[in-house]
């Protein structure tokens, strides 16, 4: 190929620049009139969108290409040079045939875009290597990164209602830090532990809330809610958990038989009835004696309102006496926890001998009533028979006689001989006025004291009209027997006392 001949216009303007730079000191001139402008201080951008730094220069500098650099010092990254093309780049000229204007665009920033970003001038230096010349101040890039949908996580077995278990709320990869979390079961708010907030490799966050639930029956339909807030976010974001996935309500469990005992050769229906469980899986099997029954109908369990379930398995056993006082089992295996059994006896009767079986059938609740209605008629009859003894008693004390006790003091060596009675017997003639006097509890016992009992020939009225006298006797006269005296008024009684001599 043949080279272009020479243009004797441009060669002749070529040389006198070529002269001008070789001057000393024109170059620095040159550099003295260049500046960069970079006005943005912060950008905020969301993540997935699209930012663009501005850079501008003007006056004529040596030559060498702009750069922007992403940090700057030894932790500096070049993402865009104004030399270097690569259609591949998120980095790209806002006007690529500029030579003041160096504006620049990323796209589809990410959280690790985070950070400073300057634009360089460099020129190059007689070594050939590109030195700084100038530096703008530099951009402060905030990449707003959306938390993640909440994740609800509960415990890996289930737990039956009364137990706490724990649920954790986690959430990552927001820009800024700050953030809030609420918990709600149905509607109703919770408290929950302070959240753990930790920076991720990406500049970005990550967080993780604790709440403690106390499981309840009726907890098959509530759902746990937590809720995140974020400058980020126009509405809140909301992660849910279903507690039935954790809950466990065991059955309760009741064999129902037919009234006992039963005809021989007659069919007897067992019932086992499996009432609010949950979840569902359930199996129930019969067994007599130890031996297994074979259902003909297995029965499926039926969903009640408040989502819990209920189960009714029957069996029938034909009533022969060789089957008398057989034992009858259902056995309840629930969500694959250990079997549980429970029980109920068959009993009969042969109505050509008139009578039951040996034995007979009496559950706990009947038994019971006939422990209680015992002991009642039991406390009744004691209580008639205290009240017809103090009855007794009073009625007893009320025809009791007023009585005198005679006291008769030591006999003294000086005592006169009595003329011996026929009869051996001492009399005494006794007048004392009418009065109420408490009757006297001591009495001397000493083997020269006598007693005797006073009667009146009438029975008092009542307690009250008791009458009583303390007598001591001295020198009692042994005589004749003597008629009594004859009484006198109203205000005085009579007694006469008769003592046996020993």
């Amino acid at each position: 190929m043949e080279p272009h001949p020479r243009d004797p216009g441009r060669t002749a303007w070529a040389l006198p620049c070529l002269l001008l730079l070789a001057l000393p000191g024109v170059g620095a001139q040159l550099g003295q009139g260049f500046s960069l402008q970079q006005p943005q201080t912060k950008v905020s951008v969301a993540a997935g969108e699209t930012v663009t730094l501005n850079c501008t220069t003007s006056g004529i500098a040596e030559p060498g290409p702009v750069r922007w650099l992403k940090g700057w010092d030894r932790g500096n990254k070049t993402i865009y040079d104004q030399t270097t093309k690569d259609p591949s780049s998120r980095v790209t000229r806002a006007m690529n045939k500029s030579k003041t204007d160096f504006t620049i665009h990323i796209r589809n920033v990410q959280p690790e875009d985070t950070g400073t970003y300057y634009c360089v001038k460099f020129v190059k230096s007689d070594s050939g290597v590109d030195q700084v010349f100038q530096r703008g101040d530099g951009t402060e890039v905030s990449v707003l990164a959306k938390p993640s949908p909440p994740l609800v996580s509960g415990p890996e077995q289930r737990a039956e209602p009364g137990q706490s278990v724990p649920f954790t709320c986690t959430t990552g990869g927001f820009f800024p830090k700050e953030i809030g979390v609420k918990w709600f079961k149905n509607k109703d708010p919770m408290v929950a532990q302070p959240p753990q907030v930790t920076e991720s490799r990406v500049k970005t966050y990550n967080i993780s809330s604790t709440v403690m639930v106390t499981l309840q029956e009726d907890d098959v339909r509530s759902q746990l809610i937590c809720e995140v807030q974020h400058p980020t976010l126009l509405v809140p974001l909301q992660g849910r958990y279903q507690l039935s996935r954790v809950l466990r309500v065991p059955p309760s469990v009741e064999v129902l038989a037919e009234p006992s005992p039963v005809e021989v050769n007659k069919t007897v229906t067992f019932t086992c009835l499996v009432k609010k469980f949950y979840p569902a899986n359930v199996s129930v099997s019969w067994l007599e004696n130890g031996s297994e029954i074979k259902v003909e109908n297995i029965s499926r369990p039926v969903e009640l309102p408040q989502g819990l379930f209920e189960l009714r398995s029957q069996v029938e056993v034909q009533a022969t006496e060789e089957k008398n006082g057989s034992t009858i089992v259902c056995v309840v295996v629930h969500d694959g926890r250990a079997p549980a059994s429970y029980s109920a006896f068959l009993w009969t009767s042969n109505p050509g001998q008139g009578g039951l079986s040996k034995g007979f059938q009496m559950d706990k609740g009947d038994m019971l009533i006939y422990i209680v209605v015992g002991v009642v008629c039991t406390v009744l009859a004691l209580l008639v028979a205290a009240i017809l003894y103090l009855i007794r008693t009073k009625q007893i004390k009320g025809k009791s006689s007023p009585s005198a006790r005679l006291h008769e003091p030591e006999k003294s060596s000086e005592a006169t001989t009595q003329e011996s009675d026929p009869n051996n017997l001492t009399y005494a003639d006794l007048n004392f006025d009418k009065e109420r006097k408490t009757i006297r509890r001591m009495v001397e016992m000493s083997q020269q004291s006598e007693y005797a009992c006073i009667q009146t020939n009438q029975a008092p009225n009542g307690d009250d009209n008791l009458t009583y006298a303390d007598l001591d006797m001295v020198h009692l006269s042994k005589a004749p027997k003597r008629p009594a005296p004859r009484p006198e008024e109203a205000s005085s009684e009579y007694a006469s006392v008769q003592i046996t001599r020993k």
